[in-house]
Formats: C-alpha cells, sequence, structure tokens
C-alpha cells in the first residue's frame, strides 16, 4: 500500500481527532492497516489536548477545522508547542478541506509535519508519514545535538544545512534561529530570521526578527517589525503575543493589555493566553477583569500542564481586596488540587505559602501571619528569591499595611527588594504596581530604581573618562551588596567592552560571572507567569529521546 509498510509500527501509537465520526473511522481504519500498534481516537479538541499533556504519541492526526467550537486544530497545536509539551518525535499531521487549505499549508512551511487534504485516499496518508518520517531522520544529528545540550554544535549544523540549501533548509533555519536565540547570539538569530525572509517570505521568519530584536534591546525596532506584520496579517496570533511582551517590558501596561485581549479574542480557547490577559490585568490595576479572567482560566485550564499557579495567587489577591473569603478558600482548595499533582516543586511550594498567607489576613489571624511574613522577609536575599517572590511579597505587605498592620523591619525590606529587583523601568513600575494597596510602599520603590540608575550611571561615567576597572569594581561592589541585576549586569557589558584595555581581566570576569550565576541576573525581563516557549517560537525539548 505504501513504502512505510515495511516499517515495523507494532511498537508506535497514534492519536486521531476529528468530531466527524466517519472519517475518524477512516482514519482509524488506515492507521491500523499500516501497522500502527495502538490507535486513540477523539471527537472533541479537550479531550486530545487531556491526551496529548499526559501521554507521548507517535503520530497525530487532527483536523483543522471543528464546527460550533471557538478553536482549531492549528490553536491545539500552537498551544501545546508554546508550553513545550509535543516532542519533536510526534509526527503531527492536520486534516484538512478546502476551505482552510491556504491557511494549513502556511503552517506546513514552518513547523507542522504535513497536512492532508480531504477527501483523501489511503496512499496519501501514507506518503504524508513517510515524508513525516523521513524529515526526521533526516534532522536527526541536529535533534541528537539538543538532546545532549551541544547547542553549538546544534546551530552550526542548522547554518550548514540552510547555507548549502541541503534538505529541509528551511526548517532547519528555523531550528537554529532559535537555538542562536537560546544561547544569546541575538545578532546572529535576527541576520538568519532576514536570510528567510529574504529567500522566502514567511510570517514566522519575519516574528524571529521582531524576537531576535527585542531581545538584543532593540525594542523600537521591534514593535515596528511587529505592528507591519499585524497589519499584513491581522489573524497571526503569535505576532499579538510578542507585541504584548514588547509592550510589558517598555512598562505600557495599557496597551500590552489591549494586545493581549485581541490574542486571546482571536483564540478563546487558549489556556495561556487567557492566563496572560488575566495576570496583565491584574498588573494594570483592573481587579475586576483581572478576577473575571483569571478565575476563567482556572475553570478552563486548572487540570491542564499549561496552568501556572501564579494565577491562583494573582486570583487570591483580587479576592481577599474585595473581601471574598469563600472565593478566597476556593483558590485555597485549588491549589491543595494542584500540590497533589507537583508535590515536590519548590515554586508552587512556595506560592502556596503565599495563598495561605492571604487566608490568614482573610480569618484575621494577624499574630500568625505576621510570623509567616517575617520568614518570607528573611529570604529576600536568597539566590532563589526571584522577582515573581518579591512582587507577591511586595503585595502581601501592602495587604498588611492596608490593614494597620506595619512591622519595622518592612520599609528596609522594601527598599532591599526595591534595590534588588527594580532595575527597569518596566520592572520597577510592575514592583510599584504590586504595592498599589499602600502608596508609600510604592514610592519607596520607584526611589530605589532612581538609585540603581544613579549608581550605573555613576559607573558608566567612570568608565567613559578613561577607568573602566574602576567603574567595573564599583559595580561589582554595589552590586554584591543590592544584589541588583541591572548593577551587574552592567558590570557584565562594561567589563567586556573594554577588557583589552584592563589588567586583571580574568579576576574581575570571574566575580561577575559568579554574582550572575548565583542570582540569575542575566534574566533581567518582566515576564507574566512562568515563561515556557517564547510566541513564535518552536519548541527545542531536552531530555527526551528524538526519533
Amino acid at each position: 500500500m505504501m513504502d512505510m509498510l515495511d516499517d515495523d509500527l507494532s511498537a508506535s501509537s497514534a492519536l486521531v481527532v476529528d468530531a466527524n465520526p466517519t472519517s475518524r473511522s477512516i482514519l482509524v481504519s488506515q492507521l491500523r492497516d499500516f501497522g500502527m500498534g495502538a490507535v486513540v481516537q477523539c471527537a472533541r479538541l479537550t479531550d486530545a489536548r487531556r491526551q496529548l499533556e499526559y501521554r507521548k504519541f507517535d503520530v497525530v492526526l487532527c483536523e483543522h477545522h471543528f464546527a460550533g467550537e471557538n478553536t482549531s486544530g492549528q490553536d491545539l497545536l500552537d498551544d501545546l508547542r508554546r508550553n513545550q509539551l509535543l516532542p519533536f518525535s510526534t509526527v503531527f499531521i492536520m486534516v484538512t478541506g478546502e476551505a482552510t487549505y491556504t491557511k494549513v499549508a502556511e503552517a506546513a512551511e514552518s513547523a507542522l509535519d504535513g497536512y492532508l487534504l480531504k477527501p483523501h485516499k489511503a496512499t496519501q496518508l501514507g506518503e504524508r508519514l513517510r515524508q513525516a518520517r523521513v524529515r526526521k531522520a533526516s534532522l536527526q544529528e541536529i535533534f541528537s545535538a539538543i538532546e545532549s545540550q551541544d547547542f553549538e554544535l546544534a546551530a552550526n549544523l542548522c547554518l550548514k544545512r540552510f547555507i548549502t540549501r541541503g534538505r529541509f533548509w528551511l526548517y532547519a533555519a528555523r531550528v537554529g534561529a532559535e537555538l542562536l536565540l537560546r544561547v544569546g547570539k541575538y545578532d546572529q538569530a535576527q541576520k538568519l530570521y532576514q536570510a528567510v525572509v529574504d529567500a522566502k517570505t514567511l510570517p514566522w521568519a519575519k516574528l524571529g526578527v521582531a524576537r531576535s530584536l527585542l531581545d538584543e534591546g532593540q525594542t523600537g525596532k521591534a514593535v515596528s517589525t511587529l505592528e507591519n506584520l499585524i497589519k499584513e496579517d491581522p489573524s497571526y496570533t503569535d505576532a499579538y503575543d510578542v507585541m504584548g511582551r514588547a509592550q510589558f517590558e517598555q512598562g505600557r501596561f495599557e496597551a500590552a493589555l489591549e494586545t493581549y485581549k485581541m490574542a486571546s479574542e482571536l483564540t478563546p480557547s487558549s489556556i495561556t493566553r487567557l492566563q496572560n490577559l488575566g495576570m496583565m490585568s491584574y498588573f494594570a490595576g483592573k481587579s475586576a477583569q483581572a478576577e473575571h479572567y483569571l478565575d476563567r482560566t482556572t475553570r478552563l485550564g486548572l487540570d491542564s500542564k499549561m496552568f501556572d499557579c501564579q494565577t491562583l495567587v494573582l486570583l487570591a489577591f483580587v479576592r481577599l481586596g474585595r473581601g471574598d473569603s469563600k472565593g478566597l478558600q476556593r483558590c485555597r482548595d485549588d491549589f491543595s488540587r494542584l500540590m497533589e499533582r507537583y508535590p515536590d516543586s519548590r515554586r508552587h511550594q512556595r506560592l502556596a505559602g503565599t495563598v495561605d498567607a492571604l487566608l490568614l489576613i482573610a480569618q484575621r489571624q494577624y499574630a500568625q501571619m505576621i510570623q509567616v511574613v517575617r520568614t518570607l522577609c528573611k529570604q529576600i536575599k536568597d539566590p532563589e528569591f526571584d522577582y515573581e517572590s518579591a512582587s507577591n511579597l511586595v503585595s502581601l505587605l501592602a495587604q498588611l499595611a492596608d490593614k494597620a498592620i506595619q512591622l519595622e523591619e518592612v520599609d528596609a525590606v522594601i527598599d532591599a527588594l526595591g534595590l534588588r529587583f527594580a532595575g527597569t523601568r518596566a520592572l520597577s513600575e510592575l514592583l510599584a504596581g504590586a504595592a498599589s494597596a499602600h502608596p508609600a510602599y510604592a514610592a519607596r520603590i520607584r526611589s530605589a530604581h532612581a538609585q540603581v540608575l544613579k549608581l550605573a550611571e555613576s559607573a558608566m561615567t567612570l568608565s567613559l573618562s578613561g577607568d573602566p576597572r574602576a567603574a567595573v569594581n564599583n559595580l561589582i561592589q554595589h552590586g554584591s551588596s543590592t544584589l541588583s541585576g541591572k548593577l551587574i549586569e552592567t558590570a557584565y557589558l562594561v567589563l567586556h567592552r573594554y577588557a583589552d584595555k584592563m589588567t586583571d581581566v580574568h579576576d574581575l570576569a570571574e566575580r561577575v560571572q559568579t554574582l550572575r550565576s548565583r542570582y540569575s541576573t542575566h534574566i533581567t525581563r518582566a515576564s507574566l507567569g512562568e515563561q515556557k516557549r517564547q510566541a513564535g517560537g518552536l519548541t527545542l525539548r531536552v531530555g527526551t529521546a528524538a526519533s
């Protein structure tokens, strides 16, 4: 029937997703004829999502259009990839009718393994499967390097494939650009994406250019590229994701909110986009909207791996502010369900503690609450104490102050958090927004931000006046005392720029790198929840066998 019949598929598994029972039955029957060992079938995308989150399949055949649903097979694929839930080894083929052919064919150019146009013959399905498996085998060397976390080798292999226009060069270019972004070579990634645009204009390549510009700090150019891309294709949801991220990093929360709202409206069943919208509403100070979206995210996605537990924390803060003790208790009950699934996650434990603290405030158990807060305050200089922890603690302290409970050490804690985490305007305003229940704390955070900028400017003046070594030493000294990501990263930049003009560079570099690694200061961007895959990117999973 097809060339692949010589392959032994008896140990392989497939998932067929199609609302039409006749069409579904045909696909299942054909796969079984090819010798597929196990075939699971679903009529709804929600059931398919659940299957794919908790089980690995070798092949997925998914219908693109589902009548009466606000989401498509492509939306499901995008969500799975965005959250790194679909292994490279899985062959994903979209099944489509004439009406959606163009859109699906375009997607197949970049990240799909293939598409199948209805009505089809068994030989056509067989050929699509064969082509997908050939591509997997052809790129095996690249993905073996990724599995062993040798990203430099993998990127070089991709570049070679692209330059020579070897087999599957377009796909290799996309993977290579992702790898370059991962290792921080933003300029090279941008050039590779641009080369793809020049060779064959594709939306994902243009989006890659914007992502590279954004990662390189050229936010204005990134926004301009994104505006043009959205103008060309108003339905390209990944472009809205990246635009929202750009606006968020600029501190333009209202604009980011509108952009995230548009992305969510385009894909109403996307848990991650609804989650982003809820979180952005919270940080923009829209508490009523935030509660609506965060609650909807929880009801839609609590049992999904795409659900981020910070959603429940922010929902708990909103409900405490509204005096909704029953709603707050539901947040705690939902968190208990999450903890059963992630009992060993330190992040889940930390965030569950925040919700517990809010419940103590609601129950007016202030003595116990003060003990919890003091314990948290002692952790603010720990290496694993991150921006998310800082934001939640600031909100917690602001809630206590709003209840006229102020501890002696709190001002010093707020100052320390501001110096450590408010390195950019966006980060500063985000942290100040977390303190909205007590404006005096917001003012202290903004003051800390100004102090950090002054220290950085002072060091840069030394550098420009011909003494970069003194500038680096100055930045290391203040960076060590404040743990400021801004100051530590500025030390890193000055050191690399003027390395040829300094003595004892190795010793300085070692001190700076120790600080960067210990406190993860190279991660200086604001983000919503736990970021997995960047919008528009390709999932490059590490630690699972690729085939």
